[in-house]
């Protein structure tokens, strides 16, 4: 048995036919038949429509898909068969995203009775257990990151980047000061730019030197006094740590501005460096990367965001406060300083119980564990896609890197023809995932893997020899590269659409509206 019948094992995606729900409507079917209300819940509360104001009813019942139960759990069975996931495949490729095991236990924790039917209107003295988990871990962040509070209401990375722009315009609006300059570094989680931008700052670019690292001449020359913070990764998605970090965030502080430390991915750092002795005055994890909580195909998601006791009176509201005396939970409101709300309530509580749970499961020593195997099985993985024909990691020739890397076929696209997505589509006909980068592609080719501390040297090595073996085919037969997948759901995506606007729509009503006026314009 050669290598490649050894680890590439046979996959076949299922694939459906399978019509958008919409299309599946039959008028009068019925999942669900609910009981008739209650007469005394009736007399207490109305009909439930009438006391909304007039200008926020519907002036006709929602156009929803009718369909029999059946039909309901076979449609979404098919879907289901037609994806990837933690749960079906080895998710190396997914990047920056973290993809880790997420223990099946944490999941059950999360499904009991008496957590899944919290509300988040009830009364404090009816959900003490779950402001007592929020609250501590608040207090396992603050001991991870150094910082002093903690809010679980982002709901991820992008809104947490959000909460920290308006943290810092805060900040620097109570002092009087006219800052409106954030400078960020290109190979940082690309919502470092983009939520200071979303909340009005200007934006400073920094771009690497020969060692993939920002210049620090580069820095300097940046600063000034309209420089309002810095938003960085540390390590960025180079998986290359800035051993100057502490040098960046003193220069910034001297200039009167603020710093943002992007620990999405805290997954090479647990129990080894801090955001407070690095100097940041805020910084976020994301529950779903770091902490184990499933992504769940963009959320539920949960960014806890943390800031030094300066900046606490901005956070926003409400905090789960603990009362030493009695013990008792309860939800701070009053913070006159505070940006108000990024999402409603405060956050997902199943991800912060899941989180919990993974926290409590491992302990300290255990946190340091999960940093340490991630570095080495990605040092692993690095150390052998190096030797593949025409596979480079740009930057810092020679050097370690955290917890993932930014890889790059440029060689392997010019002697062959075959480029990085060519690479992703064949990967797919072996059931895994495979990232390329965030756009626009600062590395010609890109391709970025995350091993996490989930995967076994045997899973490394099946993903391994995937990977060698569609290198060897690029040099072989390029054009049957790039004619794959063969084997998923679809053949290749018409981008088309998606760069026409006037041919895209991301919902049904979008759909039927656009669908009418393409049938009219086609029958003049």
């Amino acid at each position: 048995m050669d290598a490649d019948s050894k680890h590439t094992r046979r996959f076949h995606q299922a694939r459906w036919d399978e019509p958008v729900i919409f299309e599946l409507n039959t008028p009068g079917a019925r999942a669900v038949l609910p009981e008739p209300v209650d007469p005394a819940i009736a007399k207490a509360v109305g009909d439930g429509v009438s006391r909304l104001p007039e200008a926020m009813r519907r002036r006709e019942p929602p156009r929803l898909p009718e369909l029999s139960q059946p039909e309901v759990l076979r449609h979404y069975l098919r879907l289901s068969q037609q994806t990837l996931g933690a749960d079906l495949n080895i998710d190396i490729g997914q990047g920056t995203c973290t993809m880790k095991y997420s223990p099946k236990v944490n999941e059950e924790l999360a499904r009991l009775p008496g957590m899944a039917e919290l509300h988040p209107l009830q009364d404090e003295s009816t959900v003490q257990g779950i402001l007592e988990v929020i609250n501590q871990m608040d207090l396992f962040l603050r001991a991870i990151s150094g910082l002093d509070r903690f809010t679980f209401q982002p709901g991820g990375g992008s809104q947490a980047l959000l909460a920290a722009a308006a943290v810092i315009r805060a900040y620097h609006a109570s002092r009087g000061a006219q800052r409106d300059e954030i400078i960020t570094t290109i190979f940082s989680h690309p919502s470092d730019a983009a939520a200071p931008a979303v909340a009005g700052f200007k934006l400073i670019t920094l771009h690497p030197d020969e060692s993939g690292l920002p210049r620090l001449e580069d820095l300097k020359a940046a600063l000034s006094e309209r420089t309002a913070g810095l938003a960085i990764t540390n390590p960025e998605d180079t998986g290359i740590f800035n051993p100057r970090i502490a040098e960046f965030t003193r220069l910034v502080h001297d200039a009167g501005g603020l710093c943002s430390y992007d620990q999405a991915n805290a997954n090479g750092l647990l129990g080894v460096t801090r955001a407070r002795e690095a100097g940041f005055d805020m910084c976020f994890f994301n529950l779903h990367k770091t902490f184990s909580t499933p992504h769940g195909s963009g959320g539920p998601a949960v960014g806890a965001f943390g800031v030094t006791r300066e900046l606490e009176r901005f956070l926003p509201v409400p905090l789960v406060d603990r009362d030493p005396a009695t013990g008792r939970y309860s939800l701070n409101h009053d913070l006159p300083d505070s940006i108000g709300k990024v999402r409603g309530f405060y956050g997902s509580a199943a991800v912060i119980l899941r989180a919990y749970a993974w926290v409590m499961s491992l302990g300290a020593e255990g946190l340091r564990e999960v940093a340490e195997i991630a570095v080495l099985n990605n040092n692993y993985l690095l150390h052998n896609i190096l030797k593949l024909r025409g596979a480079s990691a740009p930057y810092a020739p020679g050097e370690r890197r955290l917890e993932q890397v930014r890889y790059s076929w440029e060689e392997m696209t010019r002697e062959t023809g075959v480029g990085s997505e060519d690479v992703g589509r064949r990967m797919a006909d072996f059931g895994v995932h495979y990232w390329t980068s965030h756009h626009p592609w600062v590395v010609p080719e890109p391709f970025t893997l995350e091993p996490t501390e989930s995967y076994s040297k045997a899973e490394l090595d099946e993903y391994l020899a995937i990977l060698a073996r569609v290198n060897r085919e690029a040099y072989d037969d390029p054009e049957f590269v790039k004619g794959a997948p063969y084997e998923s759901v679809v053949h290749k995506m018409d981008l088309a659409p998606l760069d026409d606007p006037a041919r895209r729509a991301v919902t049904w009503r979008a759909y039927v509206k656009k669908k009418a006026a393409w049938e009219a314009a086609r029958n003049r």
